[in-house]
Parts: C-alpha cells; sequence; structure tokens
C-alpha cells in the first residue's frame, strides 16, 4: 500500500471512529439527559460528544457547588455574594440547571440536604434569568408589550420552580378563543371573526353591533360555560394574582381576569383597554370615536362580575365613591404590572409568615425592577432584610441608595445603619458552633433528642426536633407572651426547637411533646436544611447539625429502636 493510500485509510478509520462516537454520545445523552433535548433543533448540526462533555462537566461542577453551601451557609442565610460561584459559570446555564432538576428529582428519602440547596440555587438562577427578561420587556416600545406576557413574567418570577412558559399559557387561552368562536358561530354563522384559525388574531372587528356579539359569546363560554368567576370567598390569596394559577383554578380578582379577558377579545378582533380604575380594575370598550378622551364614549367591563357592562355612574356605584375623569384612562403595560405586584405586596404584608416574607420579597424585587429608584419601596425592602436579619450587606447599599436619592431620610437610614454595623460585628464576634453534648452534667434533663418525630400533646401538631436548651433561652417578653409560666415547670426545663408539619418553626417545652405513635415525614420547607434523609421512623441529622449535637444521631436510633421493641411486645 503506498504511502498517499495509507494516508487516506488512516483518515477514513479516524473519521469512521469519530462518527462512532459522536452517535454513542448522543444515546448517552439522550438516556442520561432526555429533558435536554428540547433545547436542541432537529436541523441544526450538533458536536454531541463536545455536548455530552460539557453536560458531564456541569454536573460535576453543580454538585460540587451544592455540596459546599450546607458547609459554608448552614447558620445563616445564604448572603448575597452567596451565590457568585453561579453567576460566573463558565458551562451552559441550561446544563447546571438540569443538574439541579436532577438533584431535585432524586427518589426517595436521602439527599434532603442536598435537595433544599439545590432548590435554593435554582430559585436564585431562575429569579435572575426571569428579571432579565422583564427589564427587557420593560424597554420595548408600548405597541409591544403584550398584557399576557407581562403577567406570565410575574408569575414565573413569583413560582420559579413550577413550569410555567408564555407559550402554554398562550395555548390554553387560544383554546378558550376556539371555544368562543365555535359558540359565535352557531349564533352568528357569518360573523367575520369565526374565519380565523385557532391560535390565529382576527382581523380587528370595526362595527360596534359585532363587537358586542364577540363579548357576548365570549360571557357565556367564560362564565356560563367554562364556569370562571371572580374569587371572593378567598380574594387575598396570592394565587388569584397568578394568570397560570387563573386558568386552573378558573378563578381570580379583577386585574388578573381583565388580562385574560382583554387577551381572548383581542384574539376575536375586539379591541379593549385596561383601566387603573382605584379598588376595582375595569377594561373599557370604545363606543365613540377611537381613543376619544371623553370617559362617556366608553363602556366599562367588570371581568370580576363576570363581564358586566357598566356606564361611568354604575363604576363609582361599583367603588361606592365619586372619582375624578383621570381614573377612567387607559392604563399601560407597566401600569398594569405595576398593579399586580402592588397586589402581592399588600397580600405578603397581611402575615408574618415564612411564606409571606417570600412574597414580599419577591414582589418588593419586581417593582423595583420596574422602579429602581422608589424610595418608599427601597426603605420597605432594607427594613424586611433587616426584620429578618439577612444580607445585612446589601441593607447598608440600600440604605445608602436611598440616602443618596433622599436625604431628608437621614433618620431611619441612620437607625438602620447603626443596627446592622452591630450585627455585622456580633457576626464576626462569633466563633465556632456551639456544641451540645447529652452526657453533660448540665443536661441531664434533657429527655429528647435531635432527628425525633413528636406530637405536641396541647395542639396536637406533628413535628421534628431540630435543636434543644437545657432551659428556656428565650427573653422575659417571648416567656411572658407564650404564659409559660403558667406551665407545671414553666422556663426550667428543656426546650425545644421543632419544625412543624405546617411549615412553622417553633419552641416547645418538653413536657408539652411526646413521641409520636405513627411517626411520618415532616413536610417542611427547612427539613433539608437540619436533615440528610428520612429513614422511616425518624430524621438522620446532616454533618453540619452532627457537629453540633453529635451525641443525638445515636440516642435517636436508640429511642427509635426502644419503642418499637415495646410496641412489637
Amino acid at each position: 500500500m503506498n504511502p498517499g493510500t495509507q494516508h487516506f485509510v488512516h483518515v477514513f478509520i479516524s473519521y469512521k471512529k469519530t462518527q462512532v462516537l459522536a452517535v454513542n454520545a448522543f444515546i448517552f445523552l439522550v438516556r442520561r439527559w432526555p429533558s435536554l433535548m428540547k433545547y436542541y433543533n432537529q436541523t441544526e448540526s450538533v458536536n454531541w460528544l463536545e455536548e455530552y462533555k460539557e453536560r458531564h462537566k456541569a454536573g460535576l461542577e453543580a454538585r460540587r457547588i451544592v455540596a459546599s453551601f450546607s458547609k459554608r451557609f448552614f447558620s445563616e442565610h445564604v448572603p448575597c455574594d452567596g451565590f457568585s460561584d453561579i453567576e460566573s459559570l463558565e458551562c451552559p446555564s441550561h446544563f447546571f440547571e438540569d443538574e439541579l432538576m436532577s438533584i431535585l428529582n432524586m427518589e426517595g428519602r436521602k439527599g434532603l440536604t442536598w435537595k433544599y440547596y439545590a432548590k435554593k440555587i435554582l430559585y436564585f438562577l431562575r429569579q435572575q434569568n426571569i428579571l432579565k427578561k422583564l427589564k427587557a420587556y420593560l424597554q420595548r416600545p408600548a405597541d409591544e408589550q403584550s398584557f399576557l406576557e407581562g403577567a406570565v413574567l410575574i408569575d414565573q418570577y413569583c413560582n420559579p420552580l413550577s413550569d410555567i412558559c408564555l407559550g402554554t399559557v398562550q395555548a390554553q387561552i387560544d383554546d378558550i378563543a376556539a371555544k368562543v368562536r365555535k359558540f359565535l358561530k352557531s349564533k352568528h354563522p357569518r360573523h367575520p371573526s369565526v374565519t380565523s384559525k385557532a391560535g390565529e388574531v382576527s382581523q380587528v372587528v370595526s362595527e360596534v353591533e359585532l363587537q358586542r356579539q364577540v363579548l357576548d359569546a365570549m360571557n357565556y363560554v367564560l362564565y356560563e360555560q367554562l364556569k370562571y368567576k371572580g374569587n371572593e370567598v378567598d380574594y387575598y390569596n396570592s394565587l388569584n394574582s397568578y394568570i397560570r394559577q387563573v386558568l386552573i383554578n378558573r378563578t381570580g380578582i379583577p386585574i388578573s381576569l381583565s388580562v385574560l379577558y382583554l387577551t381572548i377579545a383581542k384574539q376575536l378582533g375586539v379591541r379593549l383597554e385596561p383601566v387603573n380604575f382605584p379598588s376595582h380594575f375595569l377594561l373599557r370598550w370604545c363606543q365613540g370615536t377611537e381613543g376619544s378622551t371623553n370617559i362617556f364614549d366608553y363602556t366599562y367591563i367588570d371581568a370580576f362580575g363576570k363581564g358586566k357592562q357598566l356606564n361611568v355612574k354604575e363604576c363609582e356605584y361599583l367603588i361606592g365613591h365619586h372619582v375624578t375623569g383621570e381614573f377612567y384612562g387607559v392604563a399601560t403595560a407597566k401600569e398594569v404590572l405595576q398593579r399586580m405586584v402592588g397586589n402581592l405586596l399588600n397580600i405578603g404584608k397581611r402575615e408574618s409568615t415564612d411564606q409571606s416574607y417570600q412574597l414580599l420579597r419577591d414582589s418588593l424585587d419586581l417593582y423595583l425592577a420596574m422602579y429602581p429608584d422608589n424610595v418608599q419601596h427601597l426603605m420597605l425592602q432594607a427594613r424586611l432584610y433587616f426584620h429578618l436579619g439577612i444580607w445585612p450587606e446589601k441593607v447598608l447599599d440600600i440604605l445608602q441608595h436611598i440616602q443618596a436619592l433622599d436625604p431628608s431620610q437621614h433618620g431611619a437610614v441612620g437607625y438602620l445603619v447603626q443596627h446592622t454595623l452591630e450585627h455585622i460585628e456580633r457576626r464576626k464576634e462569633e466563633s465556632g458552633p456551639d456544641v451540645k453534648l447529652h452526657s453533660d452534667e448540665k443536661h441531664k434533663d434533657v429527655c429528647y433528642s435531635v432527628g425525633l418525630v413528636m406530637k405536641h400533646k396541647r395542639y396536637g401538631y406533628n413535628c421534628v426536633i431540630y435543636g434543644w436548651d437545657p432551659a428556656c433561652m428565650m427573653g422575659h417578653e417571648w416567656i411572658r407572651n407564650m404564659n409559660v409560666h403558667s406551665l407545671p415547670h414553666g422556663p426550667h426545663q428543656p426546650f425545644y426547637n421543632v419544625l412543624v408539619e405546617d411549615g412553622s418553626c417553633r419552641y416547645a417545652a418538653q413536657e408539652n411533646l411526646e413521641h409520636n405513635a405513627e411517626p411520618g415525614e415532616i413536610p417542611h420547607p427547612d427539613i433539608g436544611r437540619y436533615f440528610m434523609e428520612f429513614a422511616g421512623t425518624h430524621y438522620e441529622a446532616n454533618a453540619e447539625l452532627e457537629i453540633r449535637y453529635p451525641e443525638d444521631l445515636e440516642l435517636t436510633r436508640a429511642t427509635v429502636q426502644k419503642i418499637h421493641s415495646e410496641n412489637k411486645e
């Protein structure tokens, strides 16, 4: 064989080997990470071997970062700069997210700490991505800002771990529009809006009577056939503000139902406009010259009230007082989003739970993405972080920004700066973890151990112990408010930190707790912060909690074994 032929054969064999490797890489990629296929276009050429290597590398990096979080942030909230490793990732973000989803979808009751931090990281990543989309959305010309897209962005930001996408929501609305077309055709076969195909936007209907026929058909399908309604029973539930939940539950508040209503109307050729009416969001339908500034040239539609059509006087009856003409004007997409976010802010302020605090944080992020120099909301954000004891460095940045915007706030700013700096100093002074041993003489009265699933004798709730003190460590005010002195042993008995099945964290006296006869999993959002797995009868502490309570794991295992043996007898 001459040298030229040898070279050709060598090149050909190398080419074939590369092809085989690429095919094998594709097969492995599909089998191991099937969810990634949605990111590839069937027509584009892909180097599958490189894709496989990149995905594998991203997986290792994701697991390294997740594994580090418990050790770094066990004793505090993940700080602002805690995600810096993630922001500077060199691998494709969708590969990194896919590995986080793989961790979250691990079967069984193990890996709880991994899942806890994977969830936090995924929450952060998706929110950052959605904020970028929101800012890009706000930069577009007004006629390119879809009210529906804005509503979806809010939903996505407040529920970043849910599978919410504009295309899916739009498809559901297309389905409703198709039902309206079908009903409209049965009543008015020659109506111009019935000729459009599913998903298509009908040509604008100019005649008022033809528009009325569309709205009548919409009202029948939405409120009579599909049973959509305003949620009067649970008005202040945040789900009413999320467009995906509105479509699932078929109920909402005036503004969310209005966004749905005007989107369907637009697809059927009828132009409605949002009205930022006080206390009750409305839509307006022009009966006169298009673009008229005369408020009496419009009929106002109450999507919350089954599409009822109102005149100006009836709008005032709706809210119980007179308003000036400016409140009947059309609202921009940004103003609609501001109103939606404002509703969520108010809901977050109504309660003092972890869930409401998270809603308050998310809605403040959204509001300040739209209005970054709003002093009132910047101050609320600083106070919230200060109250929660998180992100003190960010609190100082916010306060500095407020002072630059409005020097008259120096009193409130100065107070928060002083106390925030004290918080930072205290944190610096903290030594290593506080280790507690049952074998220590001063802990001899402590009967229970970390990881035991308990029941509260008075209130009946199920919980799991994640910490204990030999006596009540709360201040005098808490002891007085909780009426601790009325207990037979008062504050001079062991108290336990417990995660409760309702999502709360409580501090319970030993005499109020008893072993749970039927121990089960405790559905608490922070369970993975402290425990690595549920072992069927108890929780097993993760490495960080075990450092703080080194003797508890064996005691917990021995306790459940003893209970099991006694029950068998």
